[in-house]
């Protein structure tokens, strides 16, 4: 072989050797990137374990529930599910509530009180820097002098207001500005929902509230309530306010991603339900799985500075994420540039971005759905004797059960009201679920009110 021929066969060599070493560092690599993918989908399939709701252990959480109902309505002090008495006894209804009348004043009243409210005029009664955040609602009865003033919550100091007798201070508050009206009734949202869903269908026996937070009323008899201390009504039933926000299921592991898990987050392992359910934490909840998958692959490559920033995937967001139904998820990578700041999401990631905010969403759906199934089981409307067997059956006469539902994470999120009502019919079993009617009640926080204090006002009152 001469030269010429050498210098081919050094020069295929060569070309061989450059070849498989391309080859190499090619395979190399892709399994690189593979093994990254695959940590963070380990990320995901272990959240999602830790997420999971199966039938039975929900049925858990249904009967831990109503064992604190049961709790809370015997001492204040028995249980972190607080029972408030509302004393509220009348719920107004269609037949016998003078609707037409509180509704104009309603207006009248709007502006003045807000007014003097929102204006400090709290300072005077010795809590300053008051923020109030408020539906109202004022009804002026025929003498002049009844007022019932609805009230979402209050806010002091970063601390909900606890210990004021709130009632006190409006009332001051109104005579300083010279108005001729005294506050008979503080009520919630939640009542006020049960109020108005009970107007349009009497088969109303509790409201529930699935919004930015989550609560829930019902119609409890007054022999149940062993704290009532002497609380007498005319009709032998009281509305209660569960305040089931403060639940914490023992049935449900606390994950790393649970807001009540951080102890930088205000009110550290308070509110443990809320925060599994509410509008308010659902998106954060989110974020801090996308964290973790960023922390340990390179799914959303480099640009991950908005991860780390808390709440900047608000629930809103994670709706759309999950209700995105085009082909290569445009929504989903829209959403990831806009609000998390990460552009050019490739379309395998999209899916997985999607898959955390559905298992998000089917959480918080299921558990509010044993919620509401409590509460049934608590009045003895779910086919059980208070969670005495698994199998739900008919006994008697069948009783129609309407529970009036508001709040925009219900109304709003179409996704998660397909999974509330698949797991209350889960749960109940196929006997007992059609005798449970959910339904959407709008403004009953303010109209409900409203009716409810025409039905206090009216010398036409009736027994719920």
């Amino acid at each position: 072989m001469g030269r010429a021929g050498w210098l081919r066969v050094a020069a295929a060599a060569g070309c061989a050797a450059l070849t498989c070493a391309f080859a190499t560092a090619l395979v190399a690599r892709r399994v690189a990137a593979w093994r990254r993918w695959r940590r963070a989908l380990a990320v995901v399939r272990d959240f999602e374990e830790s997420f999971a709701t199966p039938a039975e252990r929900l049925q858990r959480v249904v009967n831990s529930l109503a064992i604190e109902m049961f709790a809370g309505l015997a001492s204040e002090d028995a249980s972190k599910v607080r029972m408030l008495l509302t004393c509220v006894d009348s719920l107004p209804d269609g037949y016998n509530t003078d609707a037409d009348l509180p509704i104009p004043l309603l207006f009248f009243f709007h502006a003045s009180l807000l007014n003097f409210m929102i204006s400090n005029q709290f300072a005077q009664c010795g809590h300053a820097n008051l923020l109030l955040f408020a539906n109202f609602l004022a009804f002026l009865g025929s003498n002049g002098a009844s007022l019932i003033l609805l009230l979402l919550f209050f806010y002091l100091s970063g601390l909900f207001w606890v210990g004021k007798d709130v009632a006190q201070c409006l009332n001051e508050a109104l005579v300083r500005n010279g108005l001729n009206l005294q506050v008979n009734a503080l009520m919630n949202n939640t009542v006020g929902t049960l109020a108005l869903g009970h107007y349009y269908d009497e088969d109303t026996v509790a409201a529930v509230i699935i919004g930015a937070g989550t609560n829930a009323c019902y119609i409890e008899n007054n022999e149940a309530i062993t704290k009532r201390q002497g609380l007498l009504t005319t009709s032998g039933q009281t509305v209660v306010n569960v305040e089931w926000g403060s639940f914490r299921p023992p049935q449900i592991p606390l994950t790393p991603y649970d807001i009540c898990f951080n102890n930088e987050t205000q009110n550290y392992y308070d509110q443990g339900f809320e925060k599994m359910i509410s509008g308010v934490y659902l998106g954060e909840i989110a974020r801090l799985v996308f964290h973790k998958m960023a922390q340990e692959s390179d799914v959303f490559g480099t640009a991950i500075d908005g991860l780390a920033t808390p709440f900047i995937l608000s629930t809103p967001c994670l709706a759309a994420i999950r209700e995105d139904d085009s082909l290569d998820l445009r929504e989903v990578g829209r959403r990831m540039e806009e609000h998390l700041k990460i552009p050019n999401v490739p379309l395998k990631t999209r899916r997985l971005v999607q898959r955390v905010c559905d298992v998000v969403t089917q959480r918080a759906a299921r558990l509010a759905a044993a919620g509401i199934v409590a509460v049934l089981q608590k009045i003895g409307r779910d086919g059980t004797r208070c969670g005495t067997t698994q199998v739900r059956r008919m006994t008697g006469v069948p009783k129609r059960s309407v529970i009036a539902i508001e709040g925009g994470l219900y109304q709003g999120y179409s996704v998660f009201r397909e999974y509330l009502n698949e797991a209350v019919v889960e749960i109940l079993g196929e006997e007992i679920a059609p005798t449970v009617v959910l339904r959407v009640v709008e403004e009953g926080s303010g109209i409900g009110a409203a009716l409810l204090a025409a039905a206090y006002s009216s010398n036409r009152q009736e027994s719920i």
